[in-house]
């Protein structure tokens, strides 16, 4: 698919995936994303420590964030059609290195939460920004292998963030933590400036790209219930382990995680080579039959292949859903796009942890994982009877 009004991508060197620009893009999300997750443990502690706050407004605090983050997704998306991805990629660095630095300076509560604001704008250009900008990296026909390898920047940082962050607050307190996770989005931000910039060139008089995009709302509905089911099993799977028979839920995140990575590089390729809504479709269906298997058995056996399951299904959804969406859209719209499917993900991880709880305050823990099971069941064969007829479009990439 091509526009008139569309300069050339800037393509990768002779098609080749690991291009410098590819490998430093992944270095900066790297430490964007461990700054990121050092805030995971470090923020509630703050919070209820030296700032007082009681349970309720920990969570409060906490989930500020994804207001802002939420909220200014679409204008991020058109902005980085319009003004390029570089601007984004920059700002939203630096952003959340003044405001984790910050942090180091906040007495009140309410100084925590205005700065956990900021933080949530800086996410919504940075997170959209770097979609878009791997998408313009992605060779043809290319876009889900290179999505699989590029997301092990971000579960590398949410991994190794919090062990950081315990680390430094261990050593050096919250000061020295605040300062560390700053030091990092510089680090991004440096990262980000050799990239260059990746979007395509548009025409001065070019109309706007939409700020909710309506080619990607299929695959963001398809996204939100695969999401749903991890966010909502990813909730409550430290309260559901006791009740099986285990010591904690260490064991099944580490075995989740394990399968997503291992999948991700093992199958790289996988979202190029077959329909991406089909592969979607199978992996709603591995994640249903996974949050199935949860809910019927509960025993630690059952637990470990439930998750196993899981981790499939969402090891393949979202490359197959960014290849989907990149073939619906031309190359000057990636950025609205992207930020339509990643305001379904936010949305995913708020739905899915509410739903689970709901329906465990009705019934049982495992009930409410077969809630989320069964919407994820819906969605695959939603995608299979609506959007299988579009997956002729599927080997296609914009040009």
């Amino acid at each position: 698919m091509s526009t008139p009004d569309l300069a050339p991508l800037p393509a990768p060197v002779g098609q080749r995936l690991f291009t410098p620009a590819f490998v430093l893009l992944a270095l900066c999300e790297l430490a964007y994303f461990t700054a990121a997750g050092l805030t995971i443990p470090v923020t509630p502690l703050f919070a209820e420590g030296p700032l007082g706050a009681n349970e309720l407004w920990v969570g409060i605090t906490v989930g500020t964030f994804s207001v802002t983050a939420v909220a200014l997704r679409p204008f991020a998306g058109r902005t980085s059609d319009r003004r390029g991805r570089r601007p984004l990629l920059i700002g939203g660095g630096l952003l959340v290195a003044l405001a984790l630095v910050g942090h180091a300076f906040a007495t009140e509560l309410w100084m925590l939460i205005g700065l956990r604001l900021v933080l949530g704008v800086a996410e919504a250009f940075f997170f959209v920004a770097a979609f878009a900008a791997l998408a313009d990296l992605a060779p043809a026909g290319r876009a889900g292998e290179a999505l699989s390898f590029n997301s092990l920047a971000l579960y590398l940082g949410i991994a190794l963030g919090p062990l950081l962050g315990e680390w430094l607050l261990g050593i050096g307190g919250f000061g020295l933590a605040w300062f560390g996770g700053a030091a990092l989005a510089l680090a991004a931000t440096a990262l980000a400036l050799p990239i260059g910039e990746t979007a395509p060139q548009r025409l001065a008089d070019a109309p706007p790209t939409p700020l909710f995009h309506p080619a990607a709302v299929g695959p963001g509905l398809a996204i939100f219930a695969g999401t749903a089911a991890m966010g909502g099993f990813l909730g409550f799977v430290a309260l559901h382990a006791p009740d099986v028979g285990m010591d904690g839920s260490g064991p099944v995140l580490l075995l989740f995680g394990l399968v997503v990575v291992g999948c991700r590089i093992a199958f790289a390729r996988l979202p190029d080579r077959v329909p991406p809504f089909r592969l979607a479709a199978f992996a709603l269906a591995l994640a249903a039959t996974g949050m199935g298997v949860v809910s019927v058995f509960t025993t630690v056996p059952g637990l470990l292949a439930g998750a196993a399951l899981l981790a499939m299904g969402m090891a393949f959804l979202t490359p197959a859903i960014f290849a989907a969406t990149l073939a619906r859209l031309p190359a000057p719209e990636r950025g609205s796009g992207m930020a339509t499917v990643s305001v379904f993900i936010d949305l995913a991880f708020g739905a899915g942890p509410i739903l689970v709880g709901f329906v465990a305050g009705l019934a049982s823990i495992p009930a409410g994982f077969a809630a989320v099971g069964i919407l994820a069941g819906f969605a695959s064969l939603g995608v299979t009877l609506s959007l299988r007829p579009r997956s002729q479009l599927a080997g296609r990439t914009t040009a």
